[in-house]
């Protein structure tokens, strides 16, 4: 512990200066996604190009601990599987974000943890399969939102489209959801009825403040511009930099902003 501690604070005296400092945890317990060495340089592109942002990535879970998490504003997952992380580090995580800080999310940043309740509500949503990877449109239900407010009404892409259990519109204010006319909701391993397919949400946390989107399964969707600007919204909007609105909504109106 005592050397965790030596380097969050070498950590933090080499990143004076350099912005808000946001903890990219890229560990992997279930299935790997190529995509992980690349998203590695983006964010760190996207964060060094607004020059107030500071990314630190890591595989090392032994960052997620009081000592560890007081270096940093914002934590961003792009994990899977059962993350070891013992009953300490979790309490840590939690209090980091009720204490006013950052946590965001990635892709599969909602298969993960899956045996902690609190982790489900901490991210908003659990992941419940990906009936389709292909093409779709999608639909900008907030476009005022520092993180999605670049995106036109409607766009395509091109990407692995999660779908979700233990998410409500009760609790998360919905940014992106899936257009359900351009997918076969016929396709296997389709189990929402309410054909409501979140892409991206955030919400409050305590004080702090969370992001999750479900794009980023490949490497193409983090070399799209639309993409990267999603994610310096989000991370100025994790760190509080950026003011949004976070408040739970049902589907918008037609025509509603």
């Amino acid at each position: 512990m005592a050397r965790r501690m030596l380097l969050a604070l070498a950590l933090v005296l080499a990143l004076s200066g350099c912005g808000r400092r946001v903890l990219y945890v890229t560990h992997t317990a279930g299935y790997r996604h190529d995509s992980i060495p690349l998203s590695r340089e983006v964010l760190a592109g996207v964060a060094a190009a607004t020059g107030r942002l500071q990314v630190f990535a890591t595989e090392d879970l032994g960052w997620i601990s009081p000592e560890g998490l007081a270096a940093f504003d914002a934590v961003f997952f792009n994990t899977s599987g059962e993350l070891a992380l013992a009953a300490e580090q979790k309490r840590a995580l939690l209090d980091f974000v009720r204490g006013g800080k950052g946590f965001g999310g990635v892709h599969s940043a909602t298969d993960t943890l899956y045996s902690w309740p609190e982790y489900g509500e901490l991210i908003g949503g659990i992941f419940d399969g990906h009936p389709w990877a292909q093409a779709v449109t999608v639909i900008t239900e907030d476009r005022a939102h520092p993180a999605t407010r670049h995106l036109p009404e409607t766009f395509r892409i091109a990407d692995e489209i999660y779908q979700f259990r233990a998410f409500s519109r009760e609790r998360v204010r919905v940014l992106l959801r899936l257009d359900p006319s351009s997918v076969d909701l016929n396709a296997p391993g389709v189990k929402r009825a309410d054909r409501d397919f979140a892409l991206a949400w955030c919400h409050h946390y305590g004080s702090g403040r969370v992001f999750y989107t479900a794009l980023g399964h490949p490497d193409e969707v983090w070399k799209d511009e639309r993409f990267q600007r999603m994610l310096e919204g989000a991370l100025l909007w994790l760190t509080g930099q950026v003011d949004g609105d976070a408040t739970p909504r049902p589907v918008p109106a037609a025509g509603a902003p």
